[in-house]
């Protein structure tokens, strides 16, 4: 193992882990499916659905997330990382990319191999997708959701220009041009119907931390765990090679429990 003072964490974006079990879609458009990865022997019975970020950017597809992915299996949970469209495919952007969220956890509940509870992990924008999904009269039944650095607070994201015009090109403008997708689509908006477990290193510097903890405020109560990290940046939360994991694993086994 690579020594984590010698390896930048955002590396891990470049980084893949062996193919996966089986790829399976869920839609007719080339992205709609999702990435199977079944562990050599299923010892947690809590299915982990991985919802990969980049900003909702067509640049990052779930590539980067399998390493991540093939660290849930490797401890013991069936797994899979859902594809979506983002803005610039046909379908992407809002409300396309949530529906298609919405869409591949319908299909993996449906998956005999998967068909456990299940809890959703998504980082940065996927952190988004799954905070909104926790909302959803359908997420009734999921054991609940670990957001890693999410984007939290969409309107606040817009206005202090977080991932550099991201936000307006995914929902389509600004809060003035279209607040009824702000409305639909902001997590600090939504209330969970689900425990939502919400991790972010402090030292972040592309999703400020201070997005997770506008959302925490907003939400305040027993079914919104705030999980701090002192180090790890942006990236370290998706690397299994760096220490911060160690608090995405524990929170995905809170959840379990």
């Amino acid at each position: 193992m690579a020594s984590v003072g010698r390896r930048d964490p955002i590396q891990v974006l470049d980084e893949r882990a062996a193919p996966p079990t089986r790829t399976t879609p869920y839609g007719d458009h080339e992205v709609q499916v999702y990435d199977v990865r079944m562990p050599e022997r299923v010892t947690r019975a809590l299915t982990v659905v991985v919802v990969h970020g980049g900003f909702w950017r067509l640049d990052y597809d779930r590539g980067h997330a399998s390493r991540q992915a093939q660290a849930f299996a490797d401890a013991g949970h069936p797994t899979a990382v859902v594809e979506y469209r983002r803005p610039g495919m046909t379908g992407g952007g809002w409300p396309g990319t949530a529906e298609d969220v919405a869409a591949a956890v319908g299909a993996i509940r449906r998956d005999p191999d998967l068909a456990h509870p299940l809890v959703l992990v998504g980082h940065s924008a996927g952190g988004q997708l799954v905070a909104w999904a926790a909302a959803q009269p359908w997420a009734h039944g999921l054991r609940g959701v670990v957001s890693l650095a999410g984007v939290l607070d969409l309107a606040h994201g817009e206005a202090t220009d977080v991932g550099g015009g991201a936000i307006p090109a995914f929902l389509g403008g600004t809060p003035a041009q279209v607040p009824e997708a702000y409305a639909e689509a902001d997590p600090a908006r939504l209330s969970p119907a689900v425990p939502v477990v919400l991790v972010h290193a402090v030292d972040d510097e592309v999703v400020p931390y201070d997005l997770t903890t506008r959302y925490a405020a907003r939400h305040r109560g027993p079914g919104v765990r705030l999980v701090p990290v002192e180090t790890g940046g942006h990236y370290g939360l998706i690397d299994p090679e760096h220490p911060a994991f160690a608090e995405v694993a524990a929170a995905v086994d809170l959840l379990a429990s």
